[in-house]
């Protein structure tokens, strides 16, 4: 009686599944929607504590940085999840530049947010404190966490450059492209002097009263004093600027998307670099 022998043949890395879908198509995606949930768990009891806990570091609530981080870092990993799905080629998306990188900013963000908690629930600075070795090695590290984020949101804007979906719009594709490379140099100049403490330091004062109370609304910049967080505000924003006129330029005059893009990225350049004498001639923002 014949036996009927059935092979089994392993699955290829990236081969399409039974159910028709391809494993990896959305890793990038899940990677950056699993750190921007982990972003907001992290806030959920910080804001809270921001109204019960009556603690103060230079000042203001020791909840006040970890918000403002996670809201910047929210922005920041919002931005990617929304651009890279409809800018990025497919086959991009799945590669294993994307992945890793993705999974690089996720941890990082990750990581560098766990230590500003901690250090707010302890009622301790997080940033420019070397009190103890163990608080000095772990500012240091969270400066290599900090750099992670910024390398990996330039290798992004260098993938939308050299691979954009051909349905992409000029405007979206080079305000995405030279949004994420251009905001992270920027960014990556104006926080490396900012944590040097090479600039009146330690600290984001220069001249003026070196305390947080009494800063401008929300963003909590110095009013009597430069504040090198002023260029880094905008350095950082950039990435959210260029793509948004990209778009718009898109839709209302197509025609001239890529030197109104152009023009954009002058301009922001420039205010990044007016704010920053700004602030290192100690002159408030505002």
């Amino acid at each position: 009686m014949a036996i009927a022998v059935e092979t089994f043949q392993p699955a290829l890395p990236g081969a399409v599944t039974l159910a028709g879908a391809d494993p990896l198509s959305r890793r990038v995606e899940q990677t950056l929607l699993a750190a921007l949930g982990i972003q907001i768990a992290f806030m959920i009891p910080s804001l809270a504590a921001y109204f019960i806990d009556d603690r103060l570091i230079n000042g203001i609530s020791v909840w006040s940085k970890p918000l403002k981080f996670q809201s910047s870092l929210i922005v920041l990993i919002g931005t990617l999840l929304l651009l890279l799905p409809r800018v990025l080629r497919a086959e991009v998306m799945v590669g294993r530049l994307a992945r890793g990188t993705a999974l690089a900013i996720a941890v990082s963000a990750t990581l560098e947010i766990a230590y500003i908690v901690l250090q707010a629930a302890r009622g301790r600075a997080s940033h420019f404190n070397d009190s103890t070795p163990l608080e000095a090695t772990l500012y240091q590290i969270m400066g290599v966490g900090a750099v992670t984020l910024v390398i990996g949101t330039f290798i992004f804007g260098w993938l939308i450059w050299r691979h954009t979906d051909p349905e992409v719009g000029q405007g979206l594709r080079m305000g995405a492209a030279l949004g994420l490379t251009i905001s992270a140099v920027l960014t990556l100049v104006t926080a490396g002097i900012l944590s040097s403490g090479a600039i009146d330091g330690p600290g984001h004062w220069v001249g003026g009263i070196k305390t947080d109370v009494g800063g401008l609304f929300l963003l909590g910049w110095s009013r009597s004093g430069g504040d090198l967080r002023v260029p880094h505000f905008f350095a950082t924003h950039i990435m959210q600027a260029l793509p948004l006129l990209g778009l718009v330029l898109d839709r209302v005059r197509p025609d001239i998307a890529r030197t109104g893009i152009w023009i954009g990225a002058l301009l922001s350049a420039a205010i990044v670099a007016a704010t920053f004498v700004q602030a290192v001639s100690g002159r408030p923002f505002l």
